[in-house]
């Protein structure tokens, strides 16, 4: 896609041709200073993001933007608090580009372009470069998932305790981590690439493999756009994104609930302490990545039929390969029910009782309800899973202090 895109710009690069962006016939690829090919890249992937060569106006930034706002979809994106909001329609009315424009929006209905002094341009071409590194031939794992949490995200940052308490920069790493928590996601999990050798794994020494590539590869793009160079707090930004990303590791679930469950247990959250907030966005991170089970039946049933396939699909491949085959991406042993009632049960029932402890509110209590209606459906679904299911809710606490490594490893794909 990408070549073809390339391919299809090729004049217009041409005629426009930068004269210090480009090679003369005595310099060689060899002779070339690092900094100069990389501002020759730069400029190419600007060019296939940039809405100028449309022939366009060269007005406001924003206004051009705002021309990709039309009918149904600016409509939805008036709706976008909603915790009903249809993200799979609103992908088609933009033609499947819902990263790029719901996150954009919500930037700007924040007022985080204006009171960062954002390049509007240096925005457009970072949010684009960030939905293309999604991976859309993933059932799951692609940019109408990180559209989904980013929409979760604002609808937590809504909440009356956070609103009244996060500044707005917390907001702005809310919004970005959300958006990239996924990023150049491989459609496999970490035990794949650990039992496979994968290069990451290595670089990365078996440690919350995939949250590490996300945060580096989030942190690439906003070096690569210079989003905010102009900003002294740039370092922070990289730092704190990645600790908000690496808090979405399902295997540190434990970790964190745990820590959160003591903080409620004690009331001792102080939301006017700059780490207290940071940890709270990260618990509220963590609900919008698995927060599917919690949306109305038809959305949720949409995702959990995407995530088992993208679980299969690996099954499948393990197979191939006369690899082990990871819990739950068997198919012949596996149902999307059972596969959707072990992942309620020990995931994310635990998760969002807790935060429901932490913000006691109508969003949490409707979340909650969807949560335990799907549950049913899919036991209806299941018989047997059904009473497993049954089972498991008979020790509460056990169930939630002692998942079972199927449950993680299912999460670890989902999250």
């Amino acid at each position: 896609r990408r070549r073809e895109r390339t391919f299809g710009f090729h004049n217009v690069v041409l005629l426009l041709r930068p004269p210090r962006l480009f090679f003369s016939r005595a310099e060689s690829a060899g002779s070339i200073p690092a900094r100069r090919i990389r501002r020759l890249f730069s400029f190419q992937r600007h060019l296939l993001s940039s809405r100028l060569l449309r022939g366009a106006p060269h007005l406001n930034p924003l206004h051009i933007l705002d021309e990709d706002y039309c009918g149904q979809a600016k409509c939805m994106l008036e709706k976008v608090g909603s915790w009903n909001f249809e993200i799979f329609l609103f992908d088609r009315l933009t033609n499947g580009n819902s990263l790029v424009f719901l996150t954009f929006h919500l930037l700007n209905q924040y007022g985080l372009i204006e009171l960062f002094q954002l390049d509007m341009v240096k925005l457009r071409r970072f949010l684009v470069l960030v939905q293309e590194d999604y991976h859309n031939q993933n059932p799951y794992h692609n940019a109408v998932h990180a559209a989904d949490v980013t929409q979760a995200m604002h609808c937590y940052l809504r909440e009356p305790k956070l609103a009244q308490s996060l500044t707005s920069f917390d907001i702005l790493l809310g919004l970005l981590a959300a958006a990239t928590h996924d990023l150049d996601h491989p459609g496999v999990n970490q035990p794949f690439l650990i039992k496979t050798n994968h290069y990451l794994a290595a670089l990365y020494r078996n440690t919350s493999v995939l949250e590490n590539h996300h945060w580096r590869s989030a942190v690439g793009l906003l070096r690569e756009t210079e989003l905010f160079s102009h900003l002294p707090v740039e370092d922070s930004i990289e730092r704190q994104l990645g600790s908000l990303i690496l808090a979405t590791d399902i295997s540190r679930q434990n970790e964190y609930l745990s820590r959160f469950r003591t903080h409620l247990d004690e009331n001792d959250l102080c939301l006017g302490h700059a780490s207290h907030r940071h940890f709270v966005l990260q618990m509220a991170l963590k609900c919008a990545d698995i927060c599917n089970p919690c949306r109305p039946w038809e959305l949720s049933k949409q995702w959990s039929e995407k995530v088992t396939e993208e679980f299969f699909h690996q099954g499948d491949i393990e197979k191939k390969h006369k690899l082990e085959i990871s819990p739950l991406c068997d198919s012949e042993a596996n149902t999307i029910a059972s596969v959707q009632i072990g992942f309620m049960t020990y995931v994310v029932e635990p998760l969002f009782a807790e935060w429901a402890r932490f913000s006691d509110t109508r969003l949490s209590q409707t979340m909650l309800g969807h949560l335990g209606l799907n549950k049913a459906s899919w036991s209806a679904l299941e018989p047997e899973a059904s009473g497993s299911s049954e089972e498991g809710e008979s020790e509460p606490g056990r169930a939630t202090e002692e998942p079972s490594s199927r449950a993680l490893s299912q999460g670890s794909q989902e999250s």
